[in-house]
């Protein structure tokens, strides 16, 4: 890969510096570009937050309206006049109405400085997900699309694939099912989304601090404890456990075992006490459904529509995986455990889920000659954002450019438009929102909030979407500083922004990241990998104190080998969330007989690292820790119906136990 990379670079013309843009002396205002997206038949237009919990209830009250009546005429059409454009197309066009509301509300609800609007915003949410699994069960609708089906349509390509896929829908919710078994699968739906929702929020809403001493936190880089809420007495240290960048600085430097081992208890037990009750109600009941709906278990009825098409394949596929790492595994953590006897002159060192990001750091030092966190310095945050932009814009042929907003929901949250650089073209337009704060989603992720689509008048409405990431923030003194890592992650999440951003899809169902979950994460990882080549860092990666000095291509050689040689902890730790995942929805069955923590703990024991003796919170929390684009099943109860709206809300976020 790493050769087709660089020829790829070769032909983007990339591997000549690149000057980083400048900062825009005056930017224009998004009426501007509106203006403009008009010449070319298009039309941008940028989300009108709610701002009190009555604007919310009024928007969700007047979005279940209008789509009810839409439903209606749907439901009542003569099976002689039914056409592609009033029931497939028609039920695509309000899906998507729906959906702009169900989107805002999900960004509220993980983004908004104010609680009580981010309750009101998951107190919608439940309702407008309660009312969307609904949606399949309208018998009149179905009749329908069902009558259209049995014309015997001639279509292709991508209206084609629209109706084979609603009819799939249709089936897979259990419409062919008796009318009482049918009206009992859509009750525990419903209830599914509800508890499902919950979990999301309590991930969010958790908080945990704990406080260190200084010489408690050896090892710790200087930097740290000189950022803002850090310092919190004399001689004490306030880490908020739940703040991602904040949690892993302590976890990859701090010396002291104990307190690395009270960080990763703290982080697992968040929700702990809300989440681990939920959890079984959710995976029981996802056993429910499934049987219901005539799958053998919920991981069969996942799995049906992607690649490995069932749950034991998935399985076989990972305990494959898991085999054949298994000697450089145990080779990799032999060579820790040996850094950890020297350091605690214990022979028989163990390494457990506390230690192992401590001594892959020191293994990166020792043997590597690597210091990751010296290696921030030639990270400033806005000159990497400016090279990544100079880079995905000669790749794709774009220009950003910093938009004049109307609408930000928090201080410091940026917009820019995508422009086709040869013809100005308005492409679509993304949201940056970059650094932690209170109440705010607290890992990193790409949000949808416009989905491209054609709109009825024939207008291509062009794709909105944000970045929510948790970087360190800025200081007084010192510009946000990213490790390498960090810069992977920015480049990774901003390739699904331009997945999103580059569609060109008729259909809402089809944009942008709506594709076979298979797929989503691919053009991320390629992209993502940009940040390994020395003559692309070159471009934008320089000593924030001195600009003249570049990360030397040895430094850049023995990160690369330090990250290889570690590989197989990466991917044992990701076989193991998936087969988890998969031991969850396989082998917990309504009657409560196996407990889900107890599983957990059995699972990642086994596949990864001892869980130690503090196993009855243990899961919680891994669950933030999952994401998306590693879990076989991905099985997130409101995309039952394959239409992800308002799904969307969260699409590559949080637990892969609750997301899909």
């Amino acid at each position: 890969m790493r050769l087709d990379l660089k020829t790829g670079l070769l032909m983007a013309g990339l591997l000549t510096t690149l000057p980083c843009s400048k900062a825009e002396t005056h930017l224009h205002p998004l009426s501007y570009y509106q203006e403009l997206a008009e010449k070319y038949h298009s039309r941008l237009a940028v989300p009108i937050l709610e701002t009190s919990p009555a604007q919310i209830q009024a928007a969700v009250d007047k979005a279940i309206g209008s789509a009810n009546g839409r439903l209606d005429e749907i439901g009542a059409l003569d099976p002689a006049e039914t056409t592609f454009t009033n029931t497939v197309l028609a039920l695509d066009d309000l899906f998507y109405d729906a959906g702009l509301v169900g989107n805002r509300l999900g960004l509220i609800k993980e983004t908004s400085t104010n609680a009580a609007l981010r309750e009101a915003a998951t107190d919608a949410i439940k309702r407008f997900e309660e009312w969307a699994v609904g949606l399949d069960y309208r018998e009149d609708v179905y009749r329908s699309v069902q009558a259209y089906a049995e014309s015997a349509p001639d279509l292709e390509g991508e209206d084609a694939k629209l109706l084979k896929e609603t009819l799939r829908d249709y089936r897979r919710a259990g419409l062919p099912l008796p009318k009482a078994e049918r009206d009992q699968v859509e009750r525990m739906r419903k209830e599914l989304s509800r508890l499902c929702t919950d979990f999301d929020s309590n991930i969010t809403d958790t908080q945990k601090e704990l406080t260190f001493t200084r010489a408690q936190l050896q090892g710790v880089p200087d930097s740290f404890f000189t950022r803002p809420g850090i310092k919190t007495g004399e001689d004490a240290y306030t880490v908020k456990v739940n703040v991602t960048w904040q949690r892993l600085m302590v976890l990859e430097n701090a010396s002291d075992e104990a307190v690395r081992r009270q960080i990763e208890e703290a982080a697992s037990r968040l929700a702990m006490d809300k989440n681990v009750p939920l959890l079984q109600q959710i995976v029981e009941l996802r056993d429910k459904i499934a049987r219901q709906l005539k799958y053998a278990t919920w991981a069969d009825y996942k799995t049906e529509v992607k690649m490995a098409s069932n749950a034991r394949t998935a399985v076989d596929f990972l305990n494959d995986l898991k085999t054949g790492l298994q000697p450089k595994f145990d080779s990799e953590i032999e060579v820790l455990r040996n850094l950890k006897a020297a350091e605690t002159g214990d022979t028989n060192a163990v390494i457990r889920l506390w230690d192992w990001r401590y001594y892959e750091n020191q293994l990166k030092k020792q043997r590597y000659n690597v210091d990751a966190e010296a290696l921030r310095a030639y990270f400033p945050y806005q000159r990497v954002l400016e090279g990544m932009f100079n880079v995905y814009q000669r790749i794709f042929g774009l220009r950003f450019e910093e938009v004049e907003s109307p609408v930000v929901w928090a201080e410091g949250v940026k917009l820019y438009a995508v422009l086709d650089a040869d013809s100005g073209e308005p492409l679509g337009l993304f949201y940056l929102d970059m650094f932690p704060r209170e109440g705010k989603y607290n890992h990193f992720a790409h949000f949808g909030i416009v989905d491209g689509k054609r709109l009825p008048d024939g207008i291509y409405q062009r794709p909105v979407s944000a970045l929510i990431c948790n970087f360190p923030p800025p200081q007084p003194e010192e510009p946000s500083l990213l490790s390498h890592g960090e810069v992977e992650t920015l480049f990774h999440e901003f390739g699904h922004a331009m997945h999103a951003t580059l569609t060109r899809a008729n259909h809402a169902r089809f944009s942008g990241t709506s594709v076979p979950r298979d797929f989503v994460e691919a053009p991320s990882q390629m992209l993502e990998n940009w940040v390994w080549d020395k003559q692309v860092l070159d471009s934008f990666a320089a000593d924030h104190r001195d600009p003249s000095r570049k990360i030397p291509e040895e430094v850049l050689n023995q990160l690369d080998a330090a990250r290889k040689a570690t590989i197989a902890i990466f991917y044992r730790r990701q076989i193991a969330f998936g087969l988890l995942d998969l031991a969850l929805h396989t082998t917990i069955h309504e009657n409560g007989q196996t407990n889900v923590v107890e599983l957990s703990n059995q699972i990642l024991s086994e596949v990864f690292l001892p869980t130690g003796h503090w196993h009855k919170s243990s899961l919680t929390g891994w669950l933030p820790q999952w994401h998306a684009p590693h879990s076989i099943l991905t099985a997130r109860s409101r995309n039952l119906n394959s239409r992800q709206w308002p799904a969307d809300l969260l699409r590559e976020q949080t637990s892969d136990l609750c997301h899909n």
